[in-house]
């Protein structure tokens, strides 16, 4: 039975055709799907992921929380129940585009207002193209606790997919503290300044090895008590393999701060997928992953089926403090549990510090031939974001063009939509350039002071946009990390990378505007620079910032709003907070100004 979208007059149109139509970078028009319900509780559980007991948050007592499967053009509905105690939820569907209905993007303070403790949200959202997607919670620092969890998309049956493998499995990777999330919070948050520090653990699907020996025990609790290496919730992850068959890995990262490298014991791996896009097929024996990306690799099961293979991830891009987390790649018939005849150690991983190496994986990246959706030859817009680590008041922040992000109380699609003028700062758009010409990107900045501001880019329509991401040193000598920066609610062309400082003039004519590969998270390298591309053509208002947990929470985040006037009438249920109270309690819509500023501001 066909299901049809309508709206109580024709101003929203456009958002209809959204809805019913799409087909935004696909060659194939959406089809009719399944309804898909799910019904999640939330809550925090003492487990031992690592070995080491702590409170995590479960979903359904799940961690990582359930897979979601599902074809492409279904209608996924989840039921979500916030049993905290004390604390509030928001959940992100990473890489869906929420087409027509940008309040399930699920980013509190942008798009939605928290889900308070006791209360039952719903979620409702179209998957509408085939890919490895993930989700995760937006709310604090909330996702490194453990709200996390895989989207895997088929398509439909009539269209098969460009390569062929035998059975799908689902990798989530992430990085583990054993402090709490207030506990880290409190510390960025504070002077003097007290930096997370590195994790204490790498995870594989949920699953990661502590040193108990090397433990130091709280005064209350017994070391049996804390840490204990035969606690079953941190035995290893084992993936059973069929000697001879083909295996799709769909790998997601979602860690907070680090950057990694995965490989399998002598095995190949053939990157077909990123981001939901299928790319022109290459070869690695260590894959690069960054937070909040998504891979599929092609994995042959071809070696010697009498024995089993380590499958391991490292850091990198930051000094390997961390061990390596341990999974094993189990040849069938092989007890699962039987070791490798190999240490884990002697699994190939690259030196944490060879950015050439990983910048050449970013640059072999090419949409696949038949699939290459060539971008507009130009762009409206260039914007160019310098990264930079700051000082605000003395508190420490990152910063993008000398702005630290200021999160709003009142998010800010209701307030556009509803003209909350005062609900944040809607006279100040952030810059659109740094002074590159005296600004030196190897250096201590000379004045670190930055600002702070709630400010939004306001984008014009259906406008092609481009994006430069600019890295400099940080507040510490001879140092630039790493960001892999996510853009919500669109996919870009990632149009390339340079080492250095980006030359406006000279760089553009080298980019690539044949194949570029379209994504939803890019990263940009130490002293380095990335650009992409977009069409700002998805009606609402979307974040786009670092996704290291630490550097988001600490300022590294712009917002992009566009068609603000083709987004359909607001459910309450996404109202309660700041000045939306009275909205969500029908006490009306607040019209403090007749007459809002259009998507772009008159100089």
């Amino acid at each position: 039975m066909m299901r049809s979208c309508r709206f109580s007059d024709t101003s929203h149109v456009f958002t209809l055709m959204f809805i019913c139509f799409i087909t935004l970078f696909s060659s194939s028009v959406l089809v009719q799907g399944k309804i898909r319900r799910f019904k999640w509780e939330v809550k925090y559980e003492l487990k031992s992921p690592d070995c080491f007991e702590k409170l995590v948050i479960t979903i359904n007592g799940q961690l990582p929380g359930p897979t979601i499967k599902a074809q492409q053009g279904d209608t996924i509905i989840v039921e979500l129940k916030n049993s905290f105690m004390t604390e509030n939820v928001a959940v992100h569907w990473h890489g869906i585009r929420q087409v027509g209905k940008p309040w399930f993007d699920g980013v509190e303070g942008v798009t939605q207002c928290p889900i308070l403790p006791g209360e039952i949200f719903t979620y409702q959202f179209v998957v509408d193209r085939p890919g490895t997607y993930m989700y995760h919670s937006h709310y604090g620092m909330q996702r490194e606790s453990g709200l996390i969890g895989m989207i895997r998309v088929s398509p439909p049956s009539t269209e098969p997919e460009p390569f062929t493998y035998d059975y799908d499995r689902s990798l989530l990777l992430t990085d583990w503290y054993h402090k709490g999330m207030s506990e880290k919070a409190t510390g960025l948050a504070s002077i003097p300044f007290k930096w997370v520090g590195e994790p204490q653990s790498l995870m594989i699907q949920g699953r990661g090895r502590f040193n108990c020996t090397n433990n130091m025990m709280t005064p209350q609790r017994s070391e049996a008590e804390v840490c204990n290496a035969s606690h079953a919730d941190c035995s290893r992850f084992v993936l059973m393999v069929i000697p001879g068959k083909t295996y799709r890995l769909r790998i997601g990262s979602l860690t907070s701060l680090s950057a990694l490298s995965f490989q399998i014991e002598g095995h190949n791996l053939t990157v077909v997928e990123a981001d939901g896009h299928y790319v022109e097929p290459f070869t690695v024996r260590n894959l690069f992953i960054y937070s909040g990306e998504t891979y599929s690799v092609l994995l042959k099961a071809d070696q010697n089926p009498s024995r089993n293979y380590w499958i391991t991830t490292s850091i990198v891009s930051r000094p390997e403090k961390t061990p390596p987390a341990t999974a094993v790649l189990n040849y069938h018939p092989n007890h699962p549990r039987k070791h490798p005849p190999t240490p884990a150690s002697s699994n190939f991983r690259p030196e944490w510090n060879d950015t050439r190496h990983r910048l050449a994986q970013s640059v072999a990246i090419k949409a696949r031939k038949g699939f290459a959706h060539a971008p507009p030859e130009n762009s409206d817009k260039v914007i160019v974001l310098l990264n930079t680590q700051n000082k605000v008041n003395g508190y420490m922040r990152w910063s993008v063009n000398n702005v630290s992000y200021q999160h709003p109380t009142t998010p800010y699609l209701i307030a556009l939509k509803h003209n909350l003028t005062n609900a944040f700062d809607w006279r100040f758009t952030p810059p659109e350039r740094y002074d590159s010409k005296s600004y030196d990107i190897f250096a201590v900045p000379s004045n670190a002071n930055a600002t702070m501001s709630d400010g939004i880019y306001r984008l014009k329509f259906n406008s092609t946009v481009d994006v430069v991401l600019q890295n400099a040193n940080t507040m510490s000598v001879n140092n630039s990390e790493t960001h892999p920066w996510h853009l919500h609610g669109h996919d870009f062309w990632v149009l390339g990378y340079g080492e250095g400082k980006f030359n406006e003039m000279e760089d553009p004519k080298r980019y690539n505007l044949v194949d570029p590969i379209m994504k939803n998270t890019v990263a940009v390298q130490p002293y380095g620079w990335t650009a992409l591309r977009f069409r700002a053509d998805n009606p609402g208002v979307w974040a786009f910032h670092c996704h290291i947990e630490s550097h988001f929470f600490m300022g590294m985040k712009i917002v992009f709003a566009s068609g603000i006037d083709r987004v359909a009438n607001l459910p309450s249920s996404i109202m309660g907070c700041g000045q939306t109270k009275r909205l969500a309690t029908g006490g009306g819509v607040s019209r403090q100004n007749p007459n809002p500023p259009p998507d772009i501001p008159k100089p």
